[in-house]
């Protein structure tokens, strides 16, 4: 076969598979001849189809997939999996044809098929809630690595295997990508990996074909309400995790309704953690010391057992973050005197988690977070933590997604103006919306909640974040919100490079506080 491009995180060594044994273990149905033992990877994207693979054409919004299974073909395409409206779109490619009528339902079984992930797997977890995904997936990460564990994540940041790093464009890749990449991990010899799971790749079957060994829960809050209309549905589409073809085992924080709610109608195992008195719970996390530094905590579950350590980032969130994570491990098999001992040997939890409550600033001057939040609940997390270890003013930088779900504006901002001492509104994100209509719906939110927060408008978030910077002083803080990781602005189909935290540090230079 022709030298393989390695693109992504894909499999560098492919072992090929029959397409015809393909179509008798799935009962599918044939048309045309295959070629023996071609098939070494699968892609729903044309473009970046690699000799060897199976192309999946679906149907879309605008156009179905398989019109470009010609342009598959060229790229070394060596069949196409579609519907029977695909099949008849396809009929002119010169690809064999295999035909089922839920293409998209079979991606996750037949890419395990494909990359024989099913094969000796690594031990899985998978993170959901609306917020503290990533940073579960980034401190389960560090503390297997502490372990000595050679692991492998996949967040809405990044995708990992060691050192190696990619970019993410979802939260959670589709089924043919997370096989991929399942695929590349065991040539790596990784014997853990964390995947976070949105709600969207649950209803979207990215994670089929996976069984997690641990799934763990961290909240449900205010969001994606334009996916799901209401709290119930979104609800019900996280719960999809601990059902007992997704997961064996889980973990789940239950201050919160949603959580206490899943832990009751899970069809897997859970074990409960709280940080509040009077909740039952398996686990209790108490907070110890929060500084602008670290957080200090203890947790202590069933028969006494107990670790008190540190995660070296703001906020009593964090540590929630954390302890579902040693949770999690515990849930799997690891020893809590084993986590514990190479946790006091560090110091802590060795976590970096990009761009969340991510400190950019010197210890001289203003302290300046960036944040991924964007929901209310965030929003009320990152300031209240801000609040308690901060003498001086908060000042927070923040706009809302365009073409996102819109019922949480007036409550982001609402909270904004609550909790902030200054709040500056800018754009983030407007995509085809008028950016001008969302920071208008926010500026009045705002002053209805507050009318004597110091607020401003300032369109250009470069700019905006300036400006904060202009009516700051020594012991102020300035979070912005929203941006986090990304290094791009989304306005009208176009993605302007744009880093919150590069345009903080330069800002910070110009100002003469870095």
């Amino acid at each position: 076969m022709p030298d393989r491009v390695s693109q992504g995180l894909r499999p560098e060594h492919p072992i090929a598979r029959s397409l015809s044994q393909l179509v008798s273990d799935f009962e599918l149905e044939q048309i045309g001849e295959f070629a023996p033992d071609s098939v070494t990877g699968i892609s729903l994207t044309s473009k970046d189809i690699l000799p060897g693979d199976l192309y999946v054409g679906l149907p879309g919004r605008n156009v179905h997939g398989a019109s470009f299974a010609a342009a598959a073909a060229q790229s070394g395409a060596v069949a196409i999996l579609t519907d029977s409206v695909g099949a008849g779109l396809a009929a002119d490619s010169g690809l064999p044809v295999i035909v089922t009528q839920q293409p998209r339902e079979a991606l996750g079984a037949v890419s395990a098929w494909i990359y024989r992930t099913l094969d000796d797997p690594p031990t899985l977890f998978g993170v959901t809630g609306t917020n503290g995904k990533t940073s579960v997936t980034y401190i389960l990460d560090a503390i297997l690595s502490q372990l000595g564990i050679v692991a492998g994540f996949s967040t809405t940041a990044e995708r990992g295997i060691g050192d190696l790093r990619i970019t993410s464009t979802l939260t959670t890749p589709e089924a043919t990508e997370v096989h991929a990449l399942l695929a590349r991990m065991r040539e790596a010899e990784v014997r853990s990996v964390i995947i976070e799971v949105s709600a969207q790749a649950l209803t979207r079957h990215r994670v089929d074909g996976i069984v997690f060994d641990v799934v763990g829960f961290t909240n449900l809050t205010h969001d994606h309400l334009d996916d799901y209309g209401r709290m119930e549905d979104y609800f019900e589409a996280k719960r999809a995790l601990f059902e007992p073809d997704r997961a064996r085992r889980g973990a789940v924080l239950v201050d919160g309704e949603w959580g206490s709610r899943l832990a009751e109608e899970s069809r897997i195992p859970v074990a409960t953690i709280s940080t509040k008195p009077g909740i039952p719970a398996d686990w209790r996390m108490t907070i110890l010391e929060e500084t602008v530094d670290f957080t200090r905590f203890t947790i202590e579950g069933p028969d006494h057992r107990s670790i008190t350590t540190s995660i070296p980032i703001l906020g009593r969130f964090m540590a929630e973050n954390a302890a579902l994570a040693i949770v999690m491990l515990v849930e799997s098999g690891y020893d809590l005197e084993a986590i514990s001992h190479v946790l006091e040997r560090d110091g802590g939890i060795d976590a970096f988690v990009p761009g969340r409550a991510e400190k950019v600033s010197a210890d001289a001057g203003p302290r300046v977070y960036i944040d991924y939040g964007h929901s209310p609940d965030a929003f009320q997390s990152a300031l209240e933590a801000l609040r308690r270890v901060t003498d001086g003013r908060v000042i927070m930088v923040f706009g809302a997604d365009g073409d996102r779900d819109t019922t949480k504006r007036v409550d982001m901002a609402s909270i904004a103006a609550r909790l902030a001492d200054v709040v500056v509104i800018t754009d983030y994100n407007p995509r085809f919306e008028d950016p001008a209509s969302i920071r208008s719906v926010l500026l009045d939110a705002a002053r209805s909640a507050r009318d004597d927060v110091e607020l401003y408008e300032v369109p250009d978030p470069r700019l905006a974040f300036r400006k904060a910077l202009s009516v700051a002083g020594d012991g102020d803080v300035i979070l912005h919100a929203g941006p986090g990781h990304e290094d791009y602005q989304e306005v009208a189909g176009e993605k302007i490079p744009y880093s919150a935290r590069d345009e903080a540090r330069l800002a910070l230079q110009e100002y003469g506080w870095l």
